[in-house]
């Protein structure tokens, strides 16, 4: 089952799938590369037709059930691990700017950043796993979580609901499912490009030379003497 592919994914996996994909992007570093919003508001909108791959109440309560266990799983982690879940190798992918952006996050709103998190991108995988290594009480975190798990989920699987029943997308559905998935997957796509020439750069520069040998070196006109 491919996650990119929303509408087979959806279909195929059914409310399981979902919901796994939906803790994984939160309990697992690697889920920062899955399209949650994208899928929650397809969910919602295939939800809404004649055939529903499965009922809206029930996919307004497992999906955010699922989002709270994994967030849960990505506090434990972090706590268990401490900052070294930040500093392996899959982070030097990642990059620094969302850890410091979640970090910002933590010294603007403080516990609230763990509800507001939900409705950032790579945010609300790194979160879970500050929130462990930092000891943020475990109740407050748990609070923040189960109301910001709900109102994510359950919200966008509505509003996904509510568009669904209107013409213009319910029969063109396809076209809002590929727009949908695009917005996530072009700056995904984006910033692991640069992190890739930036980690690449970094690597050539240790070994004592340029990443583009011919362009970064100067080359003299003069004869060797």
């Amino acid at each position: 089952m491919n996650p990119f592919d929303v509408d087979t994914f959806l279909t195929t996996g059914g409310l399981i799938g979902l919901c796994i994909l939906i803790f994984v992007e939160t309990g697992l570093l690697i889920g920062f590369v899955f399209p949650g919003d994208s899928v929650l508001f397809t969910a919602g909108v295939l939800a809404a037709q004649p055939d529903p791959f499965a009922p809206l109440w029930l996919l307004c309560v497992a999906v955010p059930a699922a989002a709270i266990v994994g967030d849960q799983v990505g506090y434990l982690i972090g706590r268990r691990l401490g900052s070294s879940v930040v500093e392996g190798r899959l982070m030097s992918w990642i990059g620094p700017e969302p850890l410091e952006k979640t970090h910002r996050y933590f010294e603007r709103f403080g516990a609230l950043t763990v509800f507001f998190a939900r409705f950032v991108g790579i945010v609300r995988t790194l979160t879970p796993l500050v929130a462990g290594f930092t000891r943020m009480p475990y109740r407050t975190f748990t609070l923040f979580s189960v109301l910001g798990s709900i109102t994510w989920a359950a919200g966008i699987i509505l509003l996904g609901h509510s568009l669904g029943q209107v013409a213009i997308i319910r029969d063109h559905i396809e076209v809002f499912i590929l727009a949908s998935v695009l917005t996530v997957l072009i700056p995904t796509a984006i910033h692991v490009g640069r992190r890739w020439r930036t980690v690449r750069r970094s690597r050539a520069a240790q070994a004592g030379r340029p990443p583009h040998p011919g362009k970064d070196e100067a080359v003299s006109d003069e004869p060797p003497r």
